[in-house]
């Protein structure tokens, strides 16, 4: 293997193994005693490996989930949105039958300037024929109460929807490993 990309020695690993939970587990030692692979293209394999195994993970945990409470959507998104010192807004797409069909981050901003349009949440529901959406987002500051601001972006949104025929859900708000629901709260 000595000479070869890492892409190539992945490819070739991968064809051998056929599981990335079993590669992602494999120790670095264990990987530079394969022909060619020192520490260098050992450790870029196990990242790249424990990367794909996360993301396939992931993409477990929104397959054919349904919504039914508040909690659900918390128990999927407070291990993602726990630790994050940025404020993130995502909107989460819903098929008619309340599973998720995406989930998208539309903004990223320092702590309180997280700040979002309609237009980029309902483009992202049109995109994927979404029948409703949840909005979340995360207060690192760690206080799950809904701001003035939090409160008024989400019934502009709201509103929005109404007329483009997609229903919001919910709006949570995640801080740590408490969340606020807006139903919960009838704020929405």
């Amino acid at each position: 293997m000595k000479g070869k990309s890492v892409l190539t020695i992945a490819h070739e690993i991968i064809n051998k193994e056929k599981n990335l939970f079993n590669l992602a587990s494999r120790s670095l030692d264990s990987l530079t005693k394969e022909a060619g692979i020192g520490k260098d293209k050992a450790a870029t394999l196990l990242a790249a490996f424990e990367m794909s195994r996360r993301i396939q993970s992931q993409s477990k945990l929104f397959s054919n989930k349904k919504i039914i409470s508040p909690n659900d959507i918390a128990e999927i998104f407070i291990p993602i949105l726990r630790d994050e010192v940025k404020e993130k807004f995502i909107v989460v797409c819903l098929n008619s039958a309340n599973k998720v069909i995406k989930n998208e981050t539309i903004s990223i901003g320092n702590l309180n300037s997280s700040v979002v349009h309609p237009r980029e949440i309902f483009k992202v529901a049109i995109d994927s024929l979404s029948a409703s959406i949840i909005l979340i987002h995360n207060h690192p500051s760690g206080n799950p109460e809904p701001s003035n601001e939090d409160i008024s972006i989400t019934k502009k949104i709201v509103d929005a929807g109404k007329i483009m025929d997609i229903p919001v859900f919910d709006h949570i708000i995640i801080a740590g490993d408490t969340f606020t629901s807006f139903v919960e709260k009838r704020l929405l």
